[in-house]
């Protein structure tokens, strides 16, 4: 059965921001945890029609979780990459995207009996919910009881290669990839006139304590796979328990791509990863 979807606007400081629930099907397996979800698209694209935001929140609904794809408000084009056609506001920059997403945890954790709630995103996303926990935590309020993170990007600069990394790179593999020199871009481009250095920005090496368990899920052959094994390694530094797993032989966006085996892979191993219960 396909789950129940409805449009809605939560209250935020910065106005309403949209959202779509996914509610299971009564006869879905056991209720499991709340997920708030957050699509990528470079903190410039990407809206709640994306395969990578209505297809992963439909099989999470499907396995049983209520799920809140959250429409944060996306940062103008700075001249790295194609201008979109809709949702970006003028003027927006960090800490907007990130308040509007640590808005709809909080009004979904109001909303709830239980407190097991997993924030997670991809790409941009990916950096969105782990800046946004490490907010909640900073300030000592209720936030996610895990975190999900997806082929992210946690550093304002990308982080050098692994010989590993390096290798899964080679050839045609290295071609359309993000380079250090776009990251550059587009981090400067969502912080505008923000520090480059805000841990609530790009969390990436900066006092990850306190910080929930995570899943750290990254695609093989993804140069941003850099960024999300130093960030893993950090937050195990730091104490939290992390999990970090790699897709083989994906590339970067492959929960855009459903009718792909990368798709088939990471999604298994999502829902595996959120079927575990805070102990």
């Amino acid at each position: 059965m396909m789950p129940r979807i409805v449009d809605a606007v939560v209250p935020g400081r910065h106005g309403g921001v949209p959202v779509r629930h996914y509610e299971p099907d009564p006869a879905a397996p056991a209720r499991q945890p709340t997920v708030v979800w957050l699509h990528g698209g470079g903190f410039t694209h990407g809206d709640l029609d994306m395969p990578e935001s209505h297809a992963v929140s439909e099989v999470l609904a499907r396995s049983g979780s209520v799920v809140v794809a959250v429409d944060y408000r996306r940062v103008p084009v700075g001249g790295w990459w194609r201008r979109p056609k809709t949702g970006v506001v003028p003027d927006v920059r960090h800490p907007v995207p990130l308040e509007d997403v640590v808005d709809v945890v909080t009004q979904t954790l109001s909303e709830q009996e239980h407190a097991d709630l997993v924030l997670g995103g991809a790409s941009a996303g990916a950096c969105l919910a782990a800046a946004a926990t490490l907010r909640l935590v900073s300030e000592g309020s209720p936030g996610p009881a895990r975190l999900l993170c997806v082929y992210g990007i946690f550093h304002a600069a990308l982080p050098p290669y692994t010989a590993e990394q390096r290798a899964r790179l080679r050839g045609r593999h290295g071609l359309l990839q993000y380079r250090p020199a776009m990251i550059k871009l587009m981090s400067r481009n969502y912080v505008g006139r923000a520090a480059i250095t805000d841990p609530f920005a790009f969390p990436g090496g900066h006092d990850l304590r306190g910080m929930p368990p995570t899943l750290i899920l990254d695609a093989d052959r993804d140069s941003l796979r850099a960024s999300g094994e130093r960030f893993a390694a950090e937050l195990a530094a730091a104490g939290s328990q992390v999990r970090c797993e790699v897709v083989p032989d994906a590339r970067h966006g492959f929960l855009n791509r459903p009718t792909t085996a990368p798709f088939a892979d990471g999604i298994a191993r999502i829902l595996r990863w959120v079927r575990q219960r805070v102990p």
